[in-house]
């Protein structure tokens, strides 16, 4: 069965290391690789997965040229191995220029992370880029951190509802460690989809398999959140669930590859 990866993390090999175990020392959770592509292409071998979409999180708006340049650079010498994400800031003084550079370098949607970058997904800042992003990419946003509540689902419904065309990617199945809240109030939202990664550590098989149907098995997509994970535990997590053929596929593969027309 073929596997897309939508959700990796990666870094230049510099800064690889530090920028992992900063995620990490964010999260309390013990980093398990080092955010290097190559380190990627190794384990995701080991976990049979085919096709990775990458992302990195712009912490300042003075990083998002060097992001998007360094992902483009990325997918376009990975050998067809890469679909890319763009990072957009908004604190960023011109959110046209970015958006339009991420089309223009062949990028295919953008991440934001509320908690890291500091803003709540319905404040204006955030809206503006929600608007610009409309009926043009689809936007990547880390849901759920009961420490912040920047990201919870309170504030990821005005965006839903006021942009209805914009399809938004709910990482963490919609809301990491407030899951329940998130399955409840979420799955009303036909332009919401979402990703499961970062979060079958934490549910067991059935709570997992309960939230999915939910959405619904068309709406969620397979995710390692790497390198916080190993992609080969993710899939052998994924791969418990009591899900038929169809479904897993559809989560492994089909999902993602319709929404990124990635063609393997």
């Amino acid at each position: 069965m073929k596997i897309i990866d939508m959700h990796c993390h990666i870094y230049p090999d510099k800064i690889a290391e530090k920028a992992s175990r900063a995620t990490g020392e964010f999260y309390h959770i013990p980093v398990t690789y080092d955010g290097k592509v190559s380190t990627l292409l190794e384990a995701g071998k080991r976990a049979k997965i085919n096709h990775y979409v990458v992302n990195s999180v712009a912490t300042t708006p003075e990083q998002v040229h060097a992001i998007n340049t360094y992902i483009a650079s990325i997918v376009r010498e990975g050998g067809g191995m890469f679909t890319g994400m763009g990072a957009m800031h908004p604190d960023s003084d011109d959110l046209e220029r970015d958006i339009n550079e991420i089309i223009s370098l062949g990028l295919v949607g953008i991440k934001l992370h509320p908690d890291i970058q500091n803003f709540r997904t319905n404040d204006k800042r955030a809206m503006d880029i929600f608007e610009a992003a409309e009926g043009r990419l689809p936007v990547c946003v880390h849901l759920g951190d009961g420490r912040y509540h920047n990201s919870n689902p309170e504030n990821i419904r005005p965006v839903l509802e006021a942009f209805p065309k914009l399809t938004v990617i709910g990482a963490h199945l919609g809301g990491w460690s407030v899951w329940d809240t998130a399955a409840s109030e979420l799955p009303k939202y036909e332009n919401l989809v979402v990703d499961c990664s970062s979060s079958l550590y934490m549910l067991d098989k059935r709570k997992a398999k309960d939230i999915i149907m939910k959405y619904g098995t068309y709406r969620v997509m397979f995710g390692s959140d790497y390198p916080l994970w190993d992609p080969s535990y993710e899939v052998e997590r994924f791969m418990t669930l009591e899900l038929c053929e169809s479904e897993r596929e559809q989560i492994l593969y089909k999902n993602a590859s319709e929404l990124f027309n990635i063609k393997i």
